[in-house]
């Protein structure tokens, strides 16, 4: 990739970073004792898991809950808006269907005082590209070609094709602007270097870091952006590893916000607590399960490959699987039946898997399953290996997945066998083909029906299950491209079909956020920019 030109990287060496601060408790995670005397300020309590600090290794809801609150973006959705604005920077613009111009505020700063210029946001975006880590956001950058930086405040993002989500895309997992005096171009950075050195431009920037256990963070004066200044000065974010020590620290009174995840029943209960308020969020998150092309039943990589047999292996699993069962007996209507990747609410939103499989209302229809079966010469029954991830998908997770089981095999066309894997594991092995069939959720980047299509389905995504196909990867690219907003709706449906044909994944439900806190709390906000922001939050 050619670069007209280049604004040269700054010899600002790195000062001294802020020393990772000791944060004395009496508690633990698990939420067994301690409690809001123990900490500073505002304490929110979860049990997302956290991959990797560093943006350029992670691509999951956990990961970008806490680089959300620490690093910087060129664009970002204002609280209680769905639409991205320039958020460090003072202009954003399309000067061609494939240059996308953006104008840094000036004066900008890391919270160790290294400035922060173009030159930082080039680096960013290039080592995303370079590391490519197996769970990093780096597919969400498939269209960009190439970075000018012509002076210290101008970034210049040109792009291969047209594309309308270009904006929203600066604002997703891939968009957090790094510091290059910190950060290695080459591989990702310790989460304990990266504290060391200071190296937050967000609301907030950390102050004591232990991975999946406790964070402390402190207000960053230097943060200048499109949100407000955090409202509440010291925030610990307290990880538990079981919903039911969440739900009893946030009635103790021992967190004031417990967000992300509270199992449906918890949620029920806590709606009736008085000491509490439950607050509801628009539902951008889906649960699906992931078909491995090459390791499923007559997979490409199976001795007996057929891809025809393989292909009704899928269809005949989306005819018998019953989502409103998994809906109504498992999560108590907390999430309801989806019938494609992308959800009910969006722009371009269908339901083919809903006209495609079983009854064609929505319901399993098994007659149709064993028919499809035979017709493609499958005989015997088919043997499924599911794998799944409680600690990270909710505890749930247990019954959906018994649920599941229990469907499959009491269509008699299945043997299944499903087993759980903590998700520190689980990241590295689903994208090292140990999983022939799987869980996963989406947690979107942003609110555009691309955000559920593009991730999946491109060439270079971030699934690996070996789905390849050029049709779908050429709808994903008219879409972006349309700047019609009815033509680009009806290209999203188009896509929507051809990938529920052939069944790369299986979409079953759609969730909603929740998040439970104190009476003397304010300032929770769940809104459909998907963010969960901690500097809205007072106590």
């Amino acid at each position: 990739m050619a670069s007209v030109s280049t604004w040269g990287k700054r010899t600002l060496a790195l000062g001294a970073g802020a020393a990772a601060t000791a944060l004395v408790l009496t508690g633990c995670a698990g939420g067994t004792s301690g409690g809001s005397g123990d900490l500073n300020g505002l304490i929110i309590g979860t049990t997302d898991k956290i991959t990797s600090l560093d943006p350029a290794g992670s691509y999951d809801n956990g990961s970008f809950a806490v680089q959300n609150q620490v690093f910087p973006f060129l664009m970002n959705t204002p609280t209680g808006s769905p639409d991205v604005e320039p958020d460090i920077a003072t202009k954003a613009e399309f000067t061609s269907p494939t240059t996308y111009e953006v104008t840094l505020k000036k004066g900008l700063e890391f919270a160790n005082g290294n400035k922060l210029t173009s030159s930082d946001v080039k680096f960013s975006f290039e080592r995303d590209l370079k590391i490519k880590n197996d769970n990093g956001p780096w597919s969400l950058l498939a269209n960009l070609k190439s970075i000018d930086t012509p002076d210290a405040t101008t970034v210049v993002f040109n792009l291969d094709h047209a594309d309308q989500t270009w904006p929203q895309v600066l604002s997703s997992p891939a968009g957090p602007i790094v510091d290059e005096d910190v950060f290695s171009a080459t591989k990702l950075t310790s989460a304990a270097d990266i504290v060391k050195g200071n190296a937050f431009a967000g609301q907030y920037k950390i102050t004591s870091y232990k991975e999946n256990d406790l964070i402390a963070y402190a207000a960053n004066d230097k943060y200048d952006g499109v949100l407000d200044k955090a409202k509440t000065k010291d925030v610990t974010a307290q990880y538990f590893t079981k919903e039911t020590d969440l739900k009893l620290a946030v009635q103790k009174g021992d967190v004031d916000v417990a967000y992300r995840s509270l199992t449906p029943t918890d949620i029920s209960s806590l709606r009736k607590d008085s000491k509490l308020q439950v607050i509801d969020g628009p539902g951008g998150e889906i649960r699906y399960v992931v078909f491995n092309f090459k390791t499923q039943p007559f997979g490409t990589g199976q001795s007996d490959a057929d891809e025809a047999k393989a292909l009704a292996v899928r269809q005949a699993v989306a005819d018998v699987v019953d989502r409103d069962e998994l809906a109504k007996e498992v999560y108590n209507d907390t999430y309801t039946p989806v019938y494609s990747m992308v959800p009910d609410g969006l722009t371009g939103a269908a339901t083919p898997f809903k006209t495609l499989y079983g009854d064609g209302n929505g319901a399993p229809d098994l007659d149709k399953a064993k028919q499809t079966l035979k017709d493609a010469g499958v005989s015997g029954k088919i043997e499924l290996d599911i794998q799944y991830s409680p600690d990270h998908y909710g505890s749930a997770s247990d019954d959906e997945y018994a649920t599941l089981k229990t469907q499959l095999e009491k269509s008699g066309l299945f043997t299944v066998n499903i087993q759980s894997t903590v998700y520190t594991t689980y990241a590295v092995e689903r994208t090292k083909d140990a999983y022939p069939l799987y869980q996963l959720g989406w947690f979107p980047d942003f609110s555009d029906a691309d955000n559920y299509l593009s991730p999946f389905f491109t060439k270079d995504n971030f699934v690996q299950n070996h789905y390849d196909d050029p049709t779908i990867q050429g709808l994903i690219a008219d879409e972006q491209e349309e700047s019609d907003k009815d033509k680009r709706a009806g290209i999203i449906e188009k896509a929507q079909q051809r990938e529920a044909e052939q069944i790369s994944t299986l979409p079953l439900l759609q969730g909603k956020s929740v998040a439970v806190a104190g009476k003397d709390v304010k300032g929770v906000t769940l809104d459909a920019s998907f963010k969960f922001r901690y500097g809205t939050i007072t106590k």
